[in-house]
């Protein structure tokens, strides 16, 4: 399969950017082809405007967005990874789903998040945070974070096999992040083909 591992971090040395490199080794021992699109490094521009707009009016987007959706194609699973950001997507992500998974596009059905135009694909978020599992699970943020994510946009986007993994503790000890590097390492080995049984 081909893998596009989408990056969100400025900081090449950070946790983020080794979880995308594990994952990556995992993916291509089992095989597959990766391609990484760090989005900082790549300077995309997360801001939605009226270029967008008109693209959406014409369904001719904006040069950078046709660019990501080009990459987007070839892939088979796409795979995010991103720091946990006050329970959310940090904006250079959520810019690139605005921006690049747009209507007419990506989708057109409003009543159904489970109709997409794109064609069946893997999905994997890798999604470092620190907070504890147990505060996460307690005070609700586990399940609105899948509700959001599994239930919403992963469905617009066609992902037919879904994956939310929060490696919850990315601050702590080496030896716990080293830990979670191989929960990264393993998710990439298991992808599932999103053709073949769930």
């Amino acid at each position: 399969m081909q893998v596009l591992v989408v990056l969100d971090h400025p900081d090449p040395r950070a946790f983020s950017a080794a979880v995308a490199s594990r994952f990556s080794a995992g993916a291509e021992t089992a095989g597959h082809r990766v391609e990484l699109a760090d989005l900082h490094a790549e300077g995309f521009d997360p801001r939605w405007t009226l270029a967008d707009i008109e693209g959406d009016r014409s369904g001719v987007p904006p040069a950078d967005v046709q660019r990501e959706q080009t990459r987007i194609a070839r892939a088979d699973a796409i795979c995010f990874v991103f720091p946990l950001f006050w329970w959310g997507m940090p904006a250079m992500t959520k810019g690139w789903v605005d921006r690049v998974w747009s209507w007419g596009w990506a989708y057109d059905q409003l009543e159904d998040p489970e109709l997409s135009l794109q064609r069946p694909r893997t999905g994997v978020f890798l999604v470092p945070a620190g907070a504890r599992s147990d505060e996460m699970e307690e005070c609700g943020y586990q399940q609105a974070i899948e509700t959001q994510w599994l239930k919403g946009a992963f469905g617009y986007f066609g992902f037919r096999t879904r994956e939310l993994l929060v490696l919850n503790g990315s601050k702590g000890s080496k030896k716990r992040r080293e830990a979670l590097l191989d929960r990264a390492f393993e998710a990439g080995k298991a992808l599932k083909d999103p053709g073949g049984p769930d």
